[in-house]
């Protein structure tokens, strides 16, 4: 036992640690975002579905963050997480961003194409195109 304890005490004596760095800063990847940065980043996840709001607490879990749950919900205190982590959630959230818009246009795209092609009114007004344009056609080849 006073052997491992004597080898912790030379590994912490032996240490080179500068002035500016804290023995906590392990990672070096201090927190620098603004407020506003954390607000909107803390926004954007609170709009997610409860999908995409899992699939952050996933990151989180894998980075091994705080994590605070009561029964009005999981809070998670956004400062104390380090750059990386902040950047991945970034990440995600703009991954969403573009999945959202993405999926919104194709919607419409679909939608116009409903309206156009298959609705009643479309079909009753092409069924009698056609049948003026076979008339016509008709008309045409007897003269």
């Amino acid at each position: 036992m006073s052997d491992k304890i004597d080898l912790i005490e030379d590994k912490v004596n032996n240490m080179d640690i500068d002035d500016e760095q804290s023995v906590d800063d392990d990672s070096g990847d201090e927190n620098n975002y603004s407020l506003e940065d954390l607000n909107s980043i803390r926004d954007s996840i609170e709009h997610m579905s409860k999908v995409n709001q899992i699939e952050i607490l996933k990151i989180l879990n894998k980075n091994n963050c705080i994590i605070n749950e009561n029964k009005y919900g999981i809070h998670i205190n956004l400062t104390g997480l380090s750059c990386s982590i902040i950047e991945e959630l970034k990440k995600f959230i703009s991954y969403v961003t573009i999945q959202e818009q993405t999926l919104n246009q194709v919607e419409k795209l679909k939608e116009n194409y409903k309206n156009k092609y298959f609705t009643k009114d479309n079909k009753e007004i092409s069924c009698n195109n056609t049948k003026k344009d076979k008339d016509v056609k008709k008309s045409k080849l007897q003269y």
